[in-house]
């Protein structure tokens, strides 16, 4: 029997390297029905893993913070990884790892405690959170105004999760308006973030981003840090729509394509429609760090 083609997307489900149009997890799953799961996404570049022990760091806080239990160790997740991106033989790609509450082991009941959390991951050719041919043109970015983040009190966004309908419902008001994306602000006025990346913006040469209602994204870490090895100022704090406005660059950050520019926020045009030369000078940066160095992790292809 011939191999089975998994250059399109692999999956690792209970123990088996298998193509991703076979993956498959119960109706019945809470992950599914109460969108009551964690993930982490790391992406695979020039085939090495950027920032792998930051994300598994992450991800492992998450399933403390969700009561999530599994069975696998961190070294059995960085073996899962490491075989399921070698079986897919992708170079350049979007590898996600995922946890679900699972499926109620007592017939009947809400306790999620009685529930058996499910374990599996995920990789595809690599996903760029806005196209390149957008980000080529001018990204346009939305702050949405009929719909607010979810609270901090509800949903702990410090943890990865699939709490996504007030995203999704700011993502139609965005498109419906000719935008490219979206970024939501919470029940202050202040920004948060956007489906997928953190928000920065830079004014007088000094580079800000929120500090609460937000994941603390990795690649938004990289930012930080790089910002810091520029040798520019940077703030963490709160950020309102106003203020945001006046920006004089606005960028984002996503594994699904690092530093990533914006050249128009609501009506407004910034740097002329280009990217700005700060954000430039960062996504250089960024892209050299990703390229080689501390932060990578090569994968074995031939193992």
């Amino acid at each position: 029997m011939e191999d089975p083609d998994l250059s399109k997307g692999a999956a690792w489900m209970d123990g088996a390297i298998i193509p991703l149009s076979e993956a498959t997890i119960s109706v019945m799953d809470w992950g599914f029905t109460r969108s009551d799961a964690t993930y982490d996404v790391v992406q695979v570049w020039d085939g090495a893993f950027f920032r792998l022990e930051d994300h598994l760091t992450r991800f492992l806080a998450s399933l403390d913070k969700m009561h999530l239990t599994i069975e696998q160790s961190p070294d059995d997740i960085r073996a899962i990884l490491h075989q399921m991106a070698a079986a897919s033989n992708l170079r350049h790609a979007y590898c996600a790892f995922v946890v679900t509450r699972g499926v109620q082991m007592v017939p009947g009941s809400r306790d999620p405690r009685t529930c058996r959390s499910r374990f599996f991951a995920w990789i595809v050719p690599y996903v760029h959170v806005i196209a390149e041919d957008v980000v080529a043109r001018g990204a346009r970015l939305k702050i949405a105004e009929n719909v607010e983040r979810i609270s901090t009190r509800a949903v702990d966004p410090t943890a990865k999760n699939y709490h996504w309908g007030d995203i999704t419902k700011g993502l139609f008001e965005a498109l419906d308006q000719g935008f490219d994306t979206v970024a939501l602000v919470d029940h202050h006025g202040n920004i948060t973030e956007g489906p997928g990346f953190n928000v920065f913006f830079v004014r007088d040469g000094v580079v800000m981003t929120p500090v609460s209602g937000v994941l603390e994204g990795i690649s938004r870490k990289s930012a930080l840090e790089i910002a810091q090895s520029l040798g520019l100022p940077v703030q963490l704090r709160e950020i309102s729509k106003a203020e945001f406005l006046e920006a004089d660059e606005v960028f984002l950050t996503s594994s699904g394509g690092g530093i990533v520019p914006i050249t128009e926020v609501d009506t407004r045009i910034l740097s002329n429609g280009k990217p700005g030369p700060i954000t430039l000078k960062m996504r250089d940066e960024y892209y050299r760090w990703r390229k080689g160095g501390p932060h990578c992790t090569p994968i074995n292809y031939d193992g």
